[in-house]
């Protein structure tokens, strides 16, 4: 199954993924999405990782609750941040109006397709009113296994189209950037900031 897959490359390559990402700088998408919440809102970092933005948002003021599928990342990220880190697959959220922002970056990407509808369904719920998502998937149009994990990428129009069947969440901004990773900068990434409308 291309969960179970992806989880155990993440828990086999935690060391790696964890030195490769923890020290890069995202401060521009960090600040960005702080920018669209108030002073001391809380936050989900939902696919963590290493707790690389989780520390970022505490060390602003900010109350974060951070999740990760992967025990090995969790433990990694609880290291790093100094918080507990819940082990959680994306298809176990179930908060109902927590959330001021929900921070899903290079994360739900490894969501197979006919699953992520639901999953951005959990996180409307979780959000409070006009709460809002970041969220970032690889530029393309892809869907399968990549390098170990599972990816479903997205370009703009398709990601439009995708938008469409979400209830109750709304574009804010979309824009293309190259990977911030040295050596990488080829790689594109589609992101996106996305808020919760009112329900109707």
């Amino acid at each position: 199954m291309d969960q179970n897959e992806t989880l155990a490359y993440y828990d086999q390559n935690a060391a790696a993924f964890a030195a490769g990402t923890e020290k890069v700088d995202f401060a521009e998408m960090q600040d960005q999405f702080l920018a669209l919440l108030p002073p001391g809102s809380k936050i989900l970092d939902f696919g963590c990782g290493s707790g690389r933005d989780t520390r970022y948002f505490l060390d602003r003021g900010y109350y974060v609750d951070a999740t990760d599928g992967s025990e090995e990342m969790c433990r990694y990220a609880e290291k790093y941040t100094g918080i507990p880190v819940r082990k959680m697959l994306f298809s176990e959220l179930n908060a109902v109006d927590v959330y001021d922002g929900i921070w899903a970056c290079s994360s739900i990407l490894h969501v197979r397709l006919p699953e992520l509808p639901d999953v951005f369904g959990k996180m409307v719920r979780a959000l409070r009113k006009h709460g809002i998502i970041y969220t970032s998937f690889k530029y393309g149009t892809y869907a399968g296994m990549r390098n170990g994990r599972h990816f479903t990428d997205f370009t703009e129009e398709s990601f439009e189209k995708f938008l469409l069947d979400i209830p109750n969440l709304q574009m804010r901004q979309m824009w293309v950037t190259s990977d911030v990773r040295p050596g990488r900068a080829d790689e594109k990434w589609l992101n996106l900031i996305l808020e919760k409308t009112e329900e109707e």
